[in-house]
């Protein structure tokens, strides 16, 4: 049947949907005009030159710290202060703990497995438990030290060789945050250095392809009648990558499993410890490098740009380096005394969250938020990026200013609803006490070792911030640079 004329058939079933729902639930948050069939889409997705956080962040000026927006016929709430994400991430935070699923990534064998993408299942709580105790506890973190330090050095050392070329700079950081990754799951590294973006492939380019078919508008997710139809093939398109990936860790899997380590040292040796099966391992492995490099990767990007962007601020990180470190490496023991490489890091994430919209949840019942009803299933976006500018929360808020973090005790890890770069409530990133530890290592390694200039002689203050929105906040275009020695 022709495609048009398919989905002409299913208007009719469409529109009483949304007719029946809108008529069931009342005293619903305010929003933009939502009109039949495509509900509030053409008010998000008319200037494609405007990314969906500022629409929606610009959107919450008129509609309020909490707004209900149709996309086609799902209802999804917005909160943008930190009022509204207190009410969702601490006040209703079991109700609110549902997660909901991008339908590129339904794949079959891993959303049952899931940590990510789970709801708050005993199963999902097994898993929280293993990554908080055993894979990322403080104990193991700390065994895994060296590894990261030494990593970061394999990339320092390489940069060497690239000195006075222009550079781009994330290539190889998510190349390096691949290696650390390697090492923490079964203690390899998967990612070898070279002036290509990586072979059709590698895990590098298979997981950034993922990332980015997931990031693609999926038309199921506004019109979930289609999803078995899988219309646009993305779907198909990760699975198929995802077949791929695991492909490139089953030898290792099945060594390991013939010859345990007596003494645990990785996340493969935990999950086999605790009898976990292929599809269990292959879940986790796929989010722990997903996730966790692209994340990571597109922070650092960002503090690397704020720094070379505002002189004055990386000077003082350089003096502080150069008093602590002096003219050694620099080691994750030197991290606690780094307070202005860290309140730089920290700064960073209030201005560009690498998930601005945190991972949608989803509301598992109907239930009341700040006075309104939110419907069960209703899908509900923390948009982080809105409250870390928002002028009732931070004093001048556009502005990089890294000393307001020394003006207060606001952290990251979760109790300040103003400043949640890695969520709050039960739905805390499981990473991270890994990424707190791997960002400022590798920021702080490339600061000490090397002055960084822009090409064609471009000065500080003529680069330009742009933001482009995938599956995280990223830099467009990417950040190059030109490393050079310092002496």
């Amino acid at each position: 049947m022709d495609l048009q004329v398919a989905l002409f058939s299913l208007i009719p079933i469409i529109l009483v949907c949304i007719l029946f729902f809108k008529s069931k639930h009342k005293n619903l948050p305010p929003g933009p005009h939502a009109w039949p069939l495509i509900g509030s889409l053409p008010v998000l997705f008319t200037n494609t030159e405007v990314p969906l956080h500022i629409t929606l962040t610009n959107m919450a000026h008129t509609h309020g710290p909490m707004m209900i927006l149709w996309l086609g016929t799902q209802p999804t709430l917005v909160a943008s202060t930190a009022e509204a994400a207190m009410e969702i991430l601490k006040t209703k935070d079991r109700v609110c703990s549902g997660r909901h699923i991008r339908m590129s990534f339904r794949l079959k064998h891993h959303i049952k497995y899931s940590l990510v993408w789970s709801d708050c299942t005993d199963y999902w709580k097994l898993l929280r438990k293993i990554a908080r105790t055993e894979i990322f506890s403080p104990k193991m973190l700390q065994a895994q030290s060296h590894v990261r330090e030494q990593k970061v050095g394999e990339l320092v050392e390489y940069l060497r060789s690239k000195e006075g070329q222009v550079v781009k700079l994330t290539q190889f950081v998510f190349g390096t945050l691949l290696n650390i990754l390697g090492n923490v799951v079964f203690s390899r590294d998967v990612f070898v250095y070279s002036d290509d973006d990586g072979n059709k492939d590698g895990i590098q380019n298979l997981i950034r392809e993922m990332l980015m078919i997931g990031a693609e508008p999926n038309i199921a997710e506004f019109y979930p009648i289609l999803e078995e139809l899988d219309l646009q093939g993305l779907k198909r398109k990760c699975d198929e990558r995802f077949l791929r990936v695991m492909k490139l860790w089953k030898g290792t899997v099945n060594e390991r499993k013939e010859k345990r380590n007596e003494e645990t040292k990785d996340m493969l040796d935990v999950l086999l410890a605790n009898d976990f099966n292929d599809a269990q391992i292959n879940a986790l492995f796929l989010e722990t490098f997903g996730p966790g490099s692209e994340t990571s990767s597109a922070t650092i990007e960002w503090v690397m740009s704020e720094l070379i962007k505002n002189p004055k601020e990386m000077a003082k990180v350089r003096k502080e380096l150069d008093e602590v470190v002096g003219t050694s490496t620099v080691k994750e023991s030197h991290l606690p005394q780094l307070p202005y490489l860290q309140a730089c890091i920290k700064e960073t994430m209030r201005l560009h969250p690498a998930a601005p919209f945190l991972l949608p949840r989803r509301a598992i019942e109907a239930c009341e938020l700040m006075g309104y009803t939110i419907p069960k299933d209703c899908q509900i976006l923390v948009n982080a990026y809105a409250i870390g500018r928002d002028p009732h929360s931070w004093t001048d808020p556009l502005t990089f200013r890294p000393e307001r973090f020394f003006e207060s005790d606001v952290d990251y890890h979760g109790g300040h609803y103003q400043f949640i770069p890695f969520g709050s409530g039960r739905r805390t990133c499981v990473g991270m006490p890994l990424a707190t530890r791997t960002i400022p290592l590798i920021v702080g390694s490339l600061v000490h070792t090397y002055d960084w200039g822009l090409p064609d002689g471009k000065r500080p203050e003529e680069l330009e911030l742009k933001e482009m929105l995938s599956l995280s906040l990223a830099i467009d275009p990417s950040l190059c640079v030109v490393p050079k020695m310092r002496v």
